[in-house]
Formats: C-alpha cells, sequence, structure tokens
C-alpha cells in the first residue's frame, strides 16, 4: 500500500514538475529575443521582437490544426502521426500536458532560424515559414524520433532535442542565410566580384544579449529535464546540462584569447550555447567525463564555425546561429554514441531486439553510433530539402528580402512603422557601412608626452586659434571617448568644475580601430568621440590647452582636437550678471 502511494505521489509531483519545465522552455523565447537583438543592430531591434513574439503565436496555431497530431497521433507505418482534431472533438480526454510541451519545443525550432536571417529578411515572409515549419517539417521528423516513429523504434537516442530541435532549426538557418544572401557591406568585392574581405557588424546591446544567454541556460534546465522520471535521474541531468556549458565557454575564452589577443565576448555567449545545445541529446546518458569532452569540443567548434561562415562558405549569420544549432546539434547527436553510459541514472537505449547498448567509448562499440549517424542523416536530408522548397516558393510568391533602401533605413521603421525601439535614447550605429581602411600611418613614435617633442605634441592633438583677443575664451576638446575619464580629472586639477559634455562621432585619417569582434576585423565609418566644451576666464587659457593634451596624448595622430573661441558675451540666467562676472559661482 506504501509502495503505490508512493508512487502515486511521485508520478504526480513529476507531472507537476513536466509543466514547470515546458514553462520554462516558453520562457527560453524571451532569451533568444534578447540574444539575437542584442547581437544585431538598433535599427532593427523592433523587427526582431516581433518576430520571436509571433514565433509562438503562429507556432501555436498551426500546431493546435495539425502539427500536433502529425507528431503524437496514432503512428502511420512510422513516418507520420495520424491527422485529427482531438483537442476539439475529445478535449476531455486529450492529453493536455503533453501538448503543451510540446508546442513550446516547436516554438524553439522555428525561433532559431530567425537570427541567421535577422536584418534583411520580409516579416511576412518570416511569418509564412515559421508556421511551415511549425506545422509539417518539425512534427514530422519529431514523430520519427518522439512519436513511435522509425528512428524511435530502431533505438535512435535524442533526449531532449540536439537532433530533433536544434539541427533541424540550424540547417533551416543555414539554408534560409545561403537564399537569401549577405547583409549589405558584410562582404567587400572586388571588380570581379571575388570576396576580399569580411566586415564585422558589432551587435548594438551585449547586455542585452548577455541577459538572453542567461535566461535560456536557466530555460535549459527544463528542456533537457523535464521529461525526467526519477530525482537521480533529475540530478544527473542538471549535473550534465551544467557542466558542458561552462567548460565549452571556458575553451571558447581560452582559444580566442590566444588566437586573437583577448577574451572574445560574443563569441563566449555564444560558447555557452553552443555547450548546452551539445550536451542536449546526451544529457540522460552521459557522465562528467562525457560532458567534459562534450563541452570542449562544442567550445571550439563554435569558433570553428563562425570562421568557417565568414570566410569560406561566405554567409552572412548575424548572431551565430548555424555555429551554434546546426553544427553542435549534429555533434551532440553524435556524442550519444560515443560517451553513452550505462552508469547513467535510468540509462534506457536498447536496440530494436531490445538489447541494452552503449557509447563506443564505454565498451559498446559502433551500433550506437550506427543507428546516431542514421538518425542525423535522414533528419538533415529531410529538413534541407523541405526548408529549401520552402524557401524558394516563398521568394517566387512574396520575395524573401526586403528592398536594398529598407535594409540600409532599418526593418522597425519600414516593416512596422516603428521609429526606433529605444524612444527616449539616443543610439549610435557604429557598424561597418562603408568598409572604411585603416590608415596604418597614425604613429609618431613616441607614447608618452614628456618625451615628444613639441612638434609631435601638436601633431597629436592640434590646437586651433590658441590666442584669442579676448578674456573670456570657451575651448572646445574632441577627443578619444575612452579618455574621458582622465580629461574630466584634469580639468578638475586645473580648476576647471563646470563643463558641457557631447558623445559625437567622427574620423580624420586615424579610419579605425583594427580590433576584431567573432574575429573578424573591425573596421567603423565614424568613431565614438567625446566633445567637452568650457568657458574660462580667470584660468589662462594655455594652461587648459597643456593640460588637455597632456591628458589626451598616445602618440598617435587622432588623439584629439582643440579649438579655442572668443567669446563675446556670457549672460548668467538667474542673476543677470554678465561676462566675467557670470563665470563666477560666488554670489
Amino acid at each position: 500500500m506504501s509502495g503505490e502511494i508512493t508512487s502515486f505521489v511521485s508520478s504526480q509531483v513529476f507531472g507537476v514538475w513536466f509543466l514547470i519545465g515546458a514553462a520554462l522552455v516558453f520562457w527560453m523565447q524571451a532569451g533568444f529575443a534578447m540574444v539575437e537583438a542584442g547581437f544585431t543592430r538598433a535599427k532593427n531591434t523592433g523587427n526582431i521582437l516581433m518576430k520571436n513574439l509571433m514565433d509562438f503565436c503562429i507556432g501555436t496555431v498551426v500546431f493546435i490544426l495539425i502539427g500536433f497530431s502529425l507528431l503524437l497521433g496514432e503512428d502511420l507505418m512510422g513516418l507520420i502521426g495520424k491527422p485529427g482534431f482531438d483537442i476539439f472533438t475529445s478535449y476531455a480526454d486529450f492529453d493536455w500536458s503533453n501538448f503543451v510541451f510540446n508546442l513550446v519545443f516547436c516554438a524553439t525550432t522555428a525561433t532559431i532560424v530567425s537570427g541567421a536571417m535577422a536584418e534583411r529578411t520580409k516579416f511576412l515572409s518570416y511569418c509564412v515559414y515559421s508556421g511551415v515549419i511549425s506545422a509539417l517539417i518539425y512534427p514530422i521528423e519529431a514523430h520519427w524520433i518522439w512519436g513511435g516513429g522509425w528512428l524511435a523504434q530502431m533505438g535512435f537516442h535524442d533526449f531532449a532535442g540536439s537532433c530533433a530541435i536544434h539541427m533541424v532549426g540550424g540547417i533551416s538557418a543555414l539554408i534560409g542565410a545561403k537564399i537569401l544572401g549577405p547583409r549589405i557591406g558584410k562582404f567587400s568585392k572586388d571588380k570581379s566580384g571575388r570576396i576580399t574581405k569580411v566586415n564585422a557588424f558589432p551587435g548594438h546591446n551585449l547586455p542585452i544579449g548577455c541577459l538572453g544567454v542567461f535566461i535560456l541556460w536557466l530555460g535549459w534546465y527544463g528542456f533537457n529535464g523535464a521529461a525526467c522520471t526519477s530525482v537521480e535521474q533529475l540530478g544527473s541531468v542538471f549535473v550534465t546540462t551544467t557542466i558542458a556549458p561552462a567548460i565549452a565557454t571556458v575553451v571558447c575564452m581560452v582559444f580566442t584569447w590566444i588566437k586573437y589577443g583577448k577574451p572574445d565576448v560574443s563569441m563566449c555567449l555564444n560558447a555557452s550555447l553552443a555547450g548546452l545545445v551539445a550536451i542536449t541529446a546526451p544529457c540522460d546518458v552521459t557522465d562528467a567525463f562525457g560532458s567534459i569532452v562534450i563541452g570542449a569540443v562544442a567550445g571550439l567548434l563554435v569558433c570553428f564555425g563562425v570562421w568557417f561562415l565568414d570566410y569560406k562558405l561566405h554567409i552572412d549569420d548575424p548572431v551565430g546561429a548555424v555555429a551554434v544549432h546546426c553544427l553542435n546539434g549534429i555533434w551532440g547527436t553524435l556524442a550519444v554514441g560515443l560517451f553513452a553510459t550505462s552508469t547513467a541514472p535510468g540509462y534506457s537505449i536498447a536496440n530494436a531486439q531490445g538489447e541494452m547498448i552503449e557509447g563506443l567509448f564505454y565498451g559498446g562499440g559502433f551500433e550506437l553510433m550506427k543507428l546516431q549517424l542514421i538518425g542525423f542523416a535522414s533528419v538533415a536530408a529531410w529538413t534541407a530539402v523541405t526548408i529549401t522548397i520552402t524557401f524558394l516558393v516563398i521568394r517566387a510568391i512574396f520575395g524573401l528580402r526586403v528592398t536594398e533602401e529598407e535594409e540600409i533605413i532599418g526593418l522597425d521603421a519600414t516593416e512596422h512603422g516603428l521609429p526606433s525601439a529605444y524612444a527616449g535614447f539616443s543610439i549610435m550605429d557604429i557598424s561597418n557601412t562603408m568598409n572604411m581602411d585603416v590608415n596604418e600611418n597614425t604613429s609618431l613614435g613616441v607614447d608618452e608626452y614628456e618625451l615628444a617633442s613639441p612638434a609631435r605634441r601638436a601633431a597629436a592633438v592640434p590646437t586651433v586659434q590658441p590666442f584669442p583677443a579676448t578674456g573670456i575664451s570657451k575651448v572646445v576638446i574632441i577627443a578619444k571617448l575612452a579618455k574621458y575619464d582622465t580629461l574630466k580629472k584634469a580639468m578638475n586639477n586645473l580648476g576647471v568644475t563646470g563643463m558641457t559634455v557631447t558623445q559625437v562621432m567622427g574620423c580624420g585619417v586615424q579610419k579605425g580601430a583594427g580590433d576584431k569582434y567573432r574575429g573578424v576585423e573591425m573596421d567603423v565609418t565614424l568613431l565614438p568621440k567625446v566633445k567637452v566644451e568650457v568657458v574660462v576666464s580667470g584660468i589662462p587659457v594655455e594652461s587648459v590647452i597643456e593640460a588637455a593634451k597632456k591628458a589626451l596624448y598616445t602618440g598617435h595622430i587622432g588623439d584629439g582636437k582643440i579649438f579655442v573661441y572668443p567669446v563675446e558675451k556670457v549672460v548668467k540666467i538667474r542673476t543677470g550678471e554678465e561676462d566675467f562676472d557670470a563665470l563666477q559661482d560666488v554670489e
């Protein structure tokens, strides 16, 4: 009797956890929205948020109509579920929990594609192909794996979706980005049309992108753990789901630090997601050692994937969706065949004869790896064929890409009539649109101000009209944004406490910084600068100029410029005082 009670309570608890897991997976939509928005340009933020919202909403509609029955309906020859409308005709006996759980997974598959095709896809066309993925492409292949289809009958294993969700979304993203073409200015070409250079488009809001990654990581505990049926299995899945992304991120950090000279922030964020994708299929059947290896490979694979798409395939993927989801979805699927071990709690992989099989590195031979390869190849082929047909039909009927003018203006304004997703904020787009080259001849040979000759000092921070005729002068200093704090302290030490500060954009012969973003050197049309304006009377102008030069000097042309203007009249509004008296802060 006590055993029956325990079993009943356990089933109820895990039934509730199943739905909590589904809610966590739904919350991942917010994570995808934040990652995609943060890794792209501000002028397209509203469009990206709208697409991630409609992924789920359109997916829900088509999943009700056909997707759910194709996935979990009565099996027809191992290929599809029997279409039906049980949600309408037999609601009292309907499997509500499974519907919600599989719906949120379905929406995840569709949203992966959005990132790779961001910033140049027609919104109408996006809605159409998102619906096709949720209605047909995902439910049919997921039926093969989870609905009692032919892959499940063989013994193919994908616990939470490295293959069924991430690889499918990643392949769709790869094909879509290829058919769509790169964003304007992503690749520089010579007269013959040969690509000569890859240009970086830095994401406009990495804090939002980072928040998205943490949201996704949290949601992944539901993604991987919701289907667990015991506390031991759930605990093991949480462990593997933690180890793999952590290792992937550390490996990526070390790799980019060595290769590019500095640890790449956005690439490490991608690596966290890559580790999560890779561990999704084997999370319930591997151990800590397997998770470490899976994560380490994922951390390197995401770096390779971003580089390979940029420099070899010349496919523009703004957020790294292909590297994260396609390559690591494949890797996670095959990793089951290498690292599956019966020491994992609740281990249940068996072949068609019901015999337990393990991974290659745990003495199981190649049998499980063969099954995983068959599953990967068949699902990849199904996805590639169906999504290619979908994109080509959409392109023929609606058109797939916005016009060049719409892309340059931004999809927020042209597709949604939204002037900006950041109303009330001043957003500067410093991404590469004109492909200006770095001038290598800006160094003056001396980095320290005290050692520089007067000629070098004047070349680095030139002064225009240093000696005005009147007793009151306005000094305008244009400097590098990074030097603002140093300049402010220098002015305060001199006794200048009142200043007007404006963030501006500009460049001279220095044109570009040579830094790297995701392994691609960044050239920018305009560099972020700060303009500091001070009006002085009692403090000698020469002292202000000298202090500014000393604060700004680094030994390169482009350190800054100083402009001095005579001031004819100053009036303090509050007291009516004028000229010299108006500049004094005493009554």
